[in-house]
């Protein structure tokens, strides 16, 4: 049996792959035509969007700190739409999320033939944010051979392609981000200290969702709002919903809290939100109830104190606040506070909680 062969010309494959990676290159560019609205009341945003401002009337290089999650690239955008730039791109990268033998090429583009597959010229993201703000997520990430090639951007606006030798000039702005601590960071020696100057110009740090909770009701209002625009329908969300989440700890911080409210919109039968529909790691985390559930003067720490009595106003205030929680369904109840209902019922009685009875302030 005779084989034939043919010789099959990868190369049209090949541009086809890389206009593809350039047109998501240039997908990211011009994202600023919504405003950029942060929702928050307390003072630790209000300062951070004040400064924001001040920052978008210059062109001093910003470093933005912060959990994941707390808004970062929000921040960079509010920076870049308030400035002179904003009619220019807005490029961001991730620099943890792009190999990092792959990284070098997306920052700063490569020439024809300088590697397998580079079957064209292609323009890095410097290039894309000439005259505009790119933005440098998970600065932190940056492995430290391309971390010098980034220090000389940062001095001198220049820098070469892969693969080519003449040096291209860019008038652009870097805002960078890391959810990293990265003093320690040049301490253990991964990340250069003399870039870690040259970026740390002008510092933002971002709380996390924990240390202002004042926050989280606006955030809870502006999402809902903005899913309802999405599904067409509003849900609602009762007072012990939102006591629960403002005795959560939010370790996803304000991403975490926009997926939950998304996904009671994508999971709920009505408008009206349950206890049930929240998550059980809200529900039943460990500080789901008040801290001040034990009034200063039954403080087991005082002198003087009978602990029988302090235990025992201590369990009915527990039980109370389970009981309101759950709206008196005391299966409900009995299952926040890993008993049985029997058990429940019991102590109930012996602790002379009358049905419907409020947790005393």
């Amino acid at each position: 049996m005779r084989i034939l062969t043919k010789k099959i010309n990868f190369r049209p494959l090949l541009l086809i792959r890389e206009l593809l990676k350039f047109y998501v290159a240039l997908c990211h560019i011009y994202d600023m035509n919504d405003e950029i609205v942060i929702a928050g009341k307390s003072q630790a945003i209000q300062r951070i969007i004040e400064l924001s401002e001040k920052l978008s009337k210059a062109n001093s290089t910003v470093l933005i700190m912060g959990e994941s999650g707390t808004g970062k690239e929000l921040f960079a955008k509010l920076i870049h739409q308030k400035s002179s730039r904003n009619s220019k791109p807005f490029i961001p990268v991730n620099c943890a999320a792009i190999p990092s033998e792959l990284l070098e090429s997306e920052l700063f583009g490569h020439e024809k033939g300088a590697f397998t597959g580079a079957t064209f010229m292609r323009p890095g993201r410097f290039e894309l944010a000439n005259g505009g703000t790119i933005f440098l997520d998970e600065i932190g990430d940056m492995p430290l051979h391309l971390q010098v090639k980034l220090l000389r951007v940062l001095q001198e606006r220049s820098f070469e392609r892969v693969g080519g030798t003449k040096p291209l000039k860019v008038d652009v702005r870097i805002i960078a981000a890391t959810n990293r601590n990265l003093e320690a960071e040049v301490k253990e020696g991964r990340f250069r200290e003399d870039l870690y100057w040259r970026l740390n110009v002008v510092p933002i740090v971002i709380p996390p969702l924990r240390e202002r909770k004042e926050d989280i009701p606006v955030l809870c209002d502006y999402f809902v709002d903005k899913f309802a625009s999405i599904f067409g329908f509003k849900i609602k969300l009762k007072q012990e919903i939102m006591e629960l989440f403002l005795n959560y700890n939010w370790p996803g911080n304000v991403r975490e809290l926009e997926n939950l409210i998304e996904r009671l919109y994508v999971l709920s039968e009505g408008t009206e939100i349950e206890i049930d529909d929240i998550p059980e790691r809200i529900r039943f985390y460990e500080n789901a109830f008040s801290r001040d559930l034990i009034p200063e003067e039954l403080n087991p720490f005082t002198a003087g104190i009978d602990l029988n009595e302090v235990l025992r106003e201590y369990e009915k205030k527990l039980i109370l606040h389970a009981l309101n929680l759950h709206n008196w369904v005391k299966s409900r109840a009995a299952k926040y506070l890993n008993i049985n209902r029997t058990t429940l019922i019991e102590k109930m009685k012996r602790l002379e909680i009358k049905d419907k009875e409020k947790l005393s302030e």
